[in-house]
């Protein structure tokens, strides 16, 4: 209980898992821009200590192996030029103003009208705006990966978070599972199954990916936390909603955070990995050199990206 009562204020409410989801039409998608901004600074981590638990140390509840995929040796021509990220905006009744957000569309996106592609969610920390995933790199890492066969090709969604607020004292959450991700599945042409879309975010994003992730278990296939701030809001009912998780159907979940971060984020982030400890809930935990900031994202991009698209 001492935990609960000190979790982040990087901020729950929100549907309780099973509840029918009402999609609303009061929304309007408006494209703005579309832009392919370079990344000006080189971010990068120098480990200057060994972490309690490395890299190659993860929880044992880990599951083993994955589908293997086979990548052609022949590319095409298209992979050569970068994804394109578009800034677009949504206008409905839940919020005072546009919910703004920006889309990575992979290479060859265009090329190949008859394919469909996964979705990533991610979701930006408290204080800054939806270009922070695409600033630090998120884009070009993804164009470098999938050009290597390493990544498939997917969508990202990197939506803006205007407010501080609890989720309980905000229509965001409504919004992003009401609206936005039906009317992405309508513009875009993507894998709507659960299994294709996964939710992700840094600091007090990583306590979104939670909410999303734990909250609309059925939507999303797998949760990444990164640094993650949980929302006080959700310390209070986050227990009854993993114990709430049918069987076998917890999304895949990574979580990770540099030894060197703020306390209070390093003490919440382990009080959430426990309690999937407890309840044997299968997941991926990461303890790396690094501060609560963008250099250890960013250093990290490559095996974020790769984690997500595992399955793919």
């Amino acid at each position: 209980m001492v935990l609960i009562a000190g979790l982040v204020a990087c901020n729950g409410g929100g549907q309780a898992a099973g509840t029918t989801v009402t999609l609303a039409t009061t929304a309007t998608v408006t494209e703005t821009a579309i832009s392919t901004p370079p990344v000006t600074t080189t971010l990068a981590v120098t480990p200057t200590k060994a972490a309690t638990r490395t890299a190659t140390q993860i929880a044992t509840k880990t599951p083993a192996g994955g589908p293997t995929r086979t990548i052609s040796p022949t590319l095409p021509n298209c992979l050569e030029q970068p994804g394109q990220v578009v800034k677009k905006s949504l206008t409905t009744s839940l919020l005072r103003d546009p919910l703004e957000y920006r889309v990575y569309l992979p290479p060859c996106y265009a090329e190949q009208p008859d394919r469909r592609y996964p979705v990533l969610y991610l979701f930006h920390g408290q204080g800054y705006t939806d270009d922070q995933w695409d600033r630090i790199g998120v884009d070009e890492q993804s164009d470098k990966l999938i050009a290597a066969g390493t990544i498939p090709p997917l969508i990202i969604v990197m939506p803006h978070d205007v407010s501080s607020a609890q989720p309980s004292e905000t229509n965001f959450s409504k919004v992003i599972i009401e609206q936005l991700i039906p009317a992405i599945d309508r513009t875009y042409r993507t894998k709507a199954e659960r299994q294709y879309r996964a939710v992700g975010g840094m600091s007090r994003g990583g306590g979104w990916a939670i909410h999303f992730g734990i909250t609309y278990w059925e939507m999303f296939g797998a949760l990444g936390a990164h640094s993650p701030a949980v929302f006080h809001s959700d310390g209070l009912r986050i227990k009854t909603l993993l114990d709430a998780l049918p069987p076998g159907e917890s999304p895949r979940i990574y979580i990770d955070i540099g030894e060197r971060d703020r306390p209070e984020i390093l003490e919440v982030a382990s009080w959430f990995e426990g309690l999937l400890d407890q309840r044997d809930i299968s997941h991926e935990w990461h303890l790396f050199s690094g501060y609560h900031a963008e250099a250890y994202w960013s250093a990290h991009l490559d095996q974020y990206l790769i984690w997500y698209t595992q399955g793919w």
